[in-house]
């Protein structure tokens, strides 16, 4: 007995080191491990700096969100559109790509992954399927012919295809938005993502020049300018008012921005059943309206006073009174002369600014006028007293595709016009749809009337103002046919 238990104690020994050995084992490879991830981590935010790492972590949960539904894509596709649109990865492949080509090309892949193994039946194409289908080969027959007089590069090349995606993006909103939940989503999601642009826009540009410059050139890890250079002033002139751009780089292309969001925001705070409460609704308008003015952009608020004006005529009368009231207001304080001495320069054509572009003006109809129908492509011109450039999206259009091309965008727009007018007209007043359509609505005709005096609906350097456009027009369309399939109850008036 006595030597069984010395032998039980002996093994109970050796298991007692064994066990305690494991253990330290274990404590060491954890050690180890934490000592590991922490080096790699340590050196990952050296290298990238703590906010990009940040970034590059929040990118990667993103992509995996993306894959799953095209629905995330969207919500990805409106936040890179309004708070980096410019950004790009560190890397060159012959050109650097975007966030916003990485986001679009994930969206495509999971939209053509789904109609191929057949999770969504049936491809729609809605009433403006045929003519946009139209407008992207002729954009095509546009750029193949202007090869012939001009040297293709890789970075037109990469502009014109994503040009050409950021229009068939129309496509993946009516086929994937088919749900008010889905689409209530999207729109809200503008909202925020508009308000916080706007928002940065109005912070940076009231910080001293040092800071603004300190801070939006952190933004040069991704490909945006640095120093000075990220500063605007109207007319390049640094002893007059410095404009606000946010990360939109281009002041005119923040305030195009703002239009659409504006509108839509307007919408939502009249409207009886509002995606957002009030409380807050009011002071994002009144933010990206500031920021709106802080851009010194008189198309951009043109734009916006033509896209609030037909919200009141349509529907909501008070906001005429609103509008009637900031404008006395906006015309009698001191702080806002300069800007109203300068509307009325451009309105007479006196600044340097006015006369520049009718000079762009007359430029333009003389390329039309030699290449009426297919336009000149979007390379370069044949000729070497003409050039491709305009501050008038129409003009610049006709340029590129030709009066044939202007005239299929203009039919494309008119049939939306007239297609969501009489949906609006049949449509169950009170409901969010309504709401949600007129403010889309009403955001693409304030912008196309912007787009008398400015480009960047259809200019190669800014595909995320394209992208905006035809993503606001894929989701009127939308909210048509959705309260045509499945209705909306009224609300009686309070």
């Amino acid at each position: 007995m006595q030597g069984k238990s010395w032998e039980d104690e002996r093994k109970a020994g050796l298991q007692a080191i064994f066990v305690a050995n494991e253990r330290w084992l274990i404590t060491l490879a954890i050690v180890g491990l934490c000592l590991t991830v922490g080096l790699i981590g340590g050196a990952y935010v050296a290298f990238l700096t703590p906010l990009l790492a940040a970034l590059v972590l929040i990118a990667l949960t993103g992509g995996l969100l993306m894959l799953r539904s095209t629905q995330w894509g969207l919500f990805a596709l409106v936040g890179i559109i309004y708070l980096l649109p410019f950004a790009a990865l560190p890397v060159n492949i012959g050109f650097s790509p975007t966030f916003l080509d990485l986001v679009l090309v994930v969206i495509f892949f999971v939209w053509i992954t789904a109609l191929v193994t057949r999770k969504q039946e049936q491809f729609v194409a809605s009433p403006l399927g045929v003519p946009i289908l139209i407008f992207i080969l002729l954009a095509f027959a546009s750029f193949v012919a202007g090869l012939a007089h001009a040297h293709l590069s890789a970075n037109v090349l990469r502009h014109f295809v994503e040009i050409i995606i950021c229009i068939a993006l129309f496509f993946v909103v009516v086929n994937r938005v088919r749900t008010r939940k889905q689409l209530e989503q999207v729109v809200t999601l503008l909202i925020l993502a508009g308000f916080a642009a706007a928002l940065m826009g109005v912070v940076l540009n009231l910080l001293p020049e040092a800071w603004t410059i300190r801070l939006l050139s952190v933004l040069g890890r991704v490909r945006y300018p640095t120093g000075w250079g990220v500063l605007r002033f109207i007319e390049d002139d640094p002893s007059l008012p410095r404009r606000a751009t946010s990360t939109s780089v281009d002041p005119n292309v923040l305030g195009g921005m703002l239009i659409f969001v504006g509108a839509l925001t307007a919408a939502q705070l009249f409207a009886q059943r509002p995606l957002l409460r009030r409380v807050f609704t009011a002071p994002m308008l009144a933010v990206i309206a500031l920021c709106l003015y802080m851009t010194y952009s008189r198309s951009a608020l043109l734009g916006l006073t033509v896209a609030l004006l037909l919200l009141g005529v349509a529907r909501y009368r008070r906001l005429l009174l609103v509008m009637l009231i900031v404008g006395v207001i906006f015309l009698q304080i001191p702080q806002t002369q300069e800007y109203i001495a300068r509307f009325q320069e451009g309105l007479r054509g006196e600044d340097r600014a006015t006369r520049m572009r009718f000079g762009e003006y007359k430029d333009a109809l003389i390329l039309i006028s030699r290449y009426p129908w297919l336009g000149v492509g979007f390379a370069g011109t044949p000729d070497i007293d003409i050039y491709i450039g305009v501050s008038n999206v129409y003009l610049l259009m006709a340029e590129q595709m030709g009066l044939v091309g202007l005239f299929v965008f203009l039919v494309i727009m008119v049939i939306f016009f007239i297609y969501a007018g009489r949906a609006w007209w049949r449509m169950r007043k009170g409901t969010r749809l309504e709401a949600i359509l007129l403010g889309l609505v009403a955001a693409l005709a304030g912008v196309m009337v912007a787009g008398v005096f400015d480009h960047y609906l259809f200019n190669l350097d800014f595909p995320h103002a394209v992208a905006l456009f035809w993503l606001f027009l894929g989701l009127a369309v939308t909210a048509i046919m959705i309260e045509r399939e499945t209705g909306d109850a009224p609300v009686p008036p309070p």
